[in-house]
């Protein structure tokens, strides 16, 4: 098959050329890092300023990547803790290659004690990024298996819930049934079925339940679970609606 057939041009050799392209690591060289066993209860305590977004007086480089990185994030954060912060801050820096000593048990010692804190401080964009964080760092099996599988879940549903603002559709409005394409599905997979089908919830279940096995990843998972759940505008919610409008037609036929 030629390259111009292809939706990725290289294949993997391309994908993993453009993915290390955004991971290559800050350099610390001069600049200061929270120690791993720095005092989370008096960060959690404390409001991030706006002065976070300024440069840092007596930086060795205020222009590094690192301190442009750190006072961007910080515009997002004033008024919400310093522990919220330091949750981004250490997210931003283990997305890269390498990342300082002390960096993912920081991150790990954040979810493991503060977990309600930064659950009712994070919006739900930072929650899910640390939720993805997990898949590289967690300290078990069971919080990288969740986070992996949490990570392609969140990314899939962004990716085709924009592509599908295209359609003229907003996310809470299911498609009709008129308009259905009698085409086969992408792979040769088959068709799902409105009545029966049981694929979200094999999606769903065994990753949820999975999740709520090991109590440093449990209460992220479960509330952005829930969330999820609660939420109007995803494919999960409009799949059940088509499907409670399938039943009624042929249920009056």
């Amino acid at each position: 098959m030629s390259s111009e057939n292809m939706t990725y041009p290289g294949g993997l050799d391309a994908l993993l050329g453009r993915y290390n392209s955004r991971r290559e690591p800050f350099d610390f060289t001069g600049e200061d890092f929270p120690p791993k066993d720095i005092d989370l209860v008096a960060l959690a305590a404390t409001k991030v300023t706006e002065d976070a977004t300024h440069k840092p007086k007596g930086a060795a480089d205020p222009r590094s990547a690192w301190n442009n990185k750190r006072r961007a994030i910080a515009g997002e954060f004033i008024g919400r803790s310093e522990l919220a912060y330091l949750n981004a801050l250490l997210i931003s820096t283990l997305r890269k290659s390498s990342a300082p000593d002390g960096a993912a048990a920081l991150f790990l010692r954040l979810w493991a004690d503060h977990h309600a804190h930064l659950i009712d401080e994070l919006d739900i964009r930072w929650k899910v990024s640390s939720i993805m964080t997990f898949a590289d760092h967690g300290a078990t099996d069971v919080q990288r298996q969740v986070g992996q599988a949490l990570r392609m879940l969140f990314g899939m549903m962004k990716l085709y819930e924009f592509e599908r603002l295209y359609s003229g559709f907003d996310p809470q409005t299911p498609f009709g049934f008129s308009r259905k394409k009698r085409v086969a599905l992408p792979l040769n997979m088959d068709q799902y079925s409105l009545r029966a089908g049981g694929l979200d919830s094999n999606l769903l279940a065994p990753v949820w339940e999975l999740a709520m096995t090991d109590p440093g990843i449990a209460p992220l998972a479960n509330h952005l679970m829930e969330e999820l759940n609660r939420d109007p505008g995803t494919i999960f919610r409009r799949l059940r609606r088509m499907r409670e409008v399938y039943t009624r037609l042929k249920e009056d036929r």
